[in-house]
């Protein structure tokens, strides 16, 4: 579950709030879209629940952490019950799409076991069975961003955070994996998807949370339609 009640917060050396008295909840298996203009706190609202940076005011709480409290060398724990898509990939170039995959466990500490067993499986859930000895370079931009899919759920995380996965991707592609993230959100995980692309999330019937300058101003199944995004 991730909580905000009344979350305010503003950057190290900045004067205006980045998140201003923002109040939404998050249930365990529940698929939201958050959506807002540039600038709205999109990012800052990914970067608090991710531990990245902390709240100045309010209540946070992510899958059982409470963020407003916890110790710093408690942060690696919390960090491991989510798993994030980033718009860039950021795969590693010199591994291979199965080694991509098998450092995410290797950081957890994961025995060799555990990835011979559990990355296969995962390959095959994303739909890159015999793909496994190729380099991120050597196949398409959507199977690229499967990896990045594959590397995030590896580990089994209660919430997925997935921040504008389809930028980079062709209309056909964004369906398509959008449609991957509702079938893992259908075997357990709370799915997390940052987006401006309208038509994508009119496509589903999915909770929609937009933003506004750091404020919730549309929660629900209809938040988008009647809310613009830039």
């Amino acid at each position: 579950m991730v909580k905000f009640e009344n979350v305010s917060m503003v950057y190290p050396g900045g004067d205006q709030k980045a998140i201003d008295d923002m109040s939404f909840t998050i249930e365990d298996g529940e698929f939201v879209f958050l959506v807002g203009p540039s600038g709205s706190g999109k990012t800052s609202v990914i970067k608090l629940i991710t531990g990245e940076v902390e709240a100045n005011a309010g209540e946070l709480r992510v899958n059982g952490f409470d963020l407003r409290r916890i110790r710093r060398s408690k942060i690696p724990a919390m960090r491991r019950t989510i798993g994030v898509i980033f718009q860039d990939f950021r795969l590693i170039e010199d591994k291979t799409i199965y080694e991509n995959v098998a450092f995410a466990m290797h950081v957890v500490g994961a025995s060799n076991k555990d990835i011979r067993r559990r990355v296969p499986y995962v390959l095959d859930l994303v739909g890159l069975t015999g793909r496994e000895k190729r380099y991120p370079r050597e196949v398409s931009g959507g199977e690229q961003q499967r990896v990045a899919v594959a590397r995030a759920i590896v580990n089994s995380p209660q919430l997925l955070i997935a921040d504008e996965p389809t930028g980079n991707l062709d209309p056909a592609r964004s369906l398509e994996l959008m449609l991957l993230m509702d079938r893992i959100n259908e075997m357990g995980t709370t799915v997390l998807v940052v987006t401006h692309e309208k038509e994508l999330v009119n496509s589903f019937s999915k909770r929609v949370v937009a933003i506004e300058d750091g404020q919730v101003i549309s929660d629900g199944m209809d938040g988008y339609y009647s809310y613009e995004i830039e």
